[in-house]
């Protein structure tokens, strides 16, 4: 027994394994470049920003670039400078009588407050036709384990196609509005030692607001026209959910077409691909997808995100509450309309449902 025990001690130490130490490198910071300017009315924004790739604490992390100088060349050799915004912080703004012309190709050029310079290949501009009309489709999702779908509008393009040129269209959620409805008569404040039983107290005012939102995009939409060349078609161009707000009474919103080039499409549709991506074993890795933009201090520099130049048209369309087949059950906020971000009393001036 003694010479048994004496035998397990002398193989134990043998046995121990020194832990491997995995050393996972900090991620590099990549820099994302995501705007358009077009031949719509300006300001037009460019906005820059850092995000770590796989292994940096702070992974996930998005980080606006500030203090850069920002500029636009078109082919003639004209330039324009952007200018940060003093809110949106790593978001640059060309002056508001800046428009982009047919015909003509833009190059944007970012000097970043570290001394590092990045251009994007040049982007020519294509003109958009016109958005004949729109229609509203009322879309409904079912939601794995809930009885009550998800819901919202999709609305569909009518255009008539030029039959002289192969186009390639992006649309996108201009700035909306819409009536907010509340029940200030449902006030109740927090809990105060004037009020600690959270007594009500109704407000006498106001119910009703017009609450200004920006462009929302949840979706990419674009297409080329391989399949309606020189034809009138009708193309789903945007989505706009219903979150219990938007459609109570009456939405107003301006949809923007861009007409965009073929590299700027084939971009789109690679995001637009991977976002969709399902998320079986069967699917590809998610992949780095390289756009437009260019170190100058080292070509080999990952730089993501994509800078469009395009032709512009819109069109506001007007949804009231009865055009839904669908609707989201009334979100309740229980005080003064006022209250709620970018909400106000009196409507838009140019308010014409």
């Amino acid at each position: 027994m003694l010479k048994r025990l004496l035998y397990l001690l002398l193989v134990m130490p043998m046995a121990c394994v020194d832990p491997y130490e995995v050393k996972v490198p900090e991620g590099e910071q990549l820099l994302t470049v995501e705007g358009i300017i077009s031949t719509g009315p300006g300001p037009h924004a460019i906005t820059l920003t850092r995000s770590a790739t796989y292994g940096s604490i702070f992974e996930g992390l998005i980080r606006p670039v500030s203090l850069a100088t920002v500029v636009v060349r078109d082919n003639e050799g004209n330039v324009t400078f952007l200018t940060e915004g003093t809110e949106a912080k790593g978001t640059y703004f060309t002056p508001a009588n800046f428009r982009a012309e047919v015909g003509k190709s833009y190059t944007l050029q970012i000097l970043t407050a570290e001394g590092n310079v990045y251009t994007s290949t040049p982007e020519r501009v294509a003109a958009a036709p016109n958005i004949q009309s729109l229609e509203v489709r009322t879309v409904t999702i079912q939601v794995e384990g809930s009885t009550f779908p998800k819901s919202g509008v999709q609305l569909i393009v009518e255009l008539k196609d030029p039959a002289d040129q192969n186009n390639f269209y992006y649309w996108r959620n201009g700035p909306a509005v819409y009536i907010l409805e509340t029940s200030p008569e449902l006030y109740t404040p927090r809990p105060s030692p004037q009020n600690p039983n959270r007594t009500p107290q109704p407000k006498d005012c106001c119910s009703i607001c017009f609450r200004y939102e920006a462009g929302n995009n949840q979706s990419l939409f674009v297409v080329n026209d391989d399949n309606f060349n020189g034809l009138s078609t009708r193309i789903p161009a945007s989505f706009i959910q219903d979150d219990g707000f938007r459609f109570v009474n009456k939405f107003r919103m301006d949809l923007k077409q861009y007409s965009i080039s073929q590299e700027a499409y084939r971009f789109l549709r690679l995001v637009k691909q991977q976002a969709e991506i399902s998320g079986s074993i069967f699917d590809p890795p998610p992949a780095t997808i390289r756009g437009n933009m260019i170190s100058l201090n080292n070509p080999d520099e990952v730089v993501l995100g994509y800078f469009m130049a395009g032709g512009e048209t819109s069109k506001r369309i007007y949804i009231d509450k009865n055009d839904l087949t669908f609707r989201q059950v009334k979100a309740i906020v229980p005080d003064d309309c006022r209250v709620v971000s970018g909400a106000f009393i009196d409507p838009p001036a140019d308010w014409r449902p």
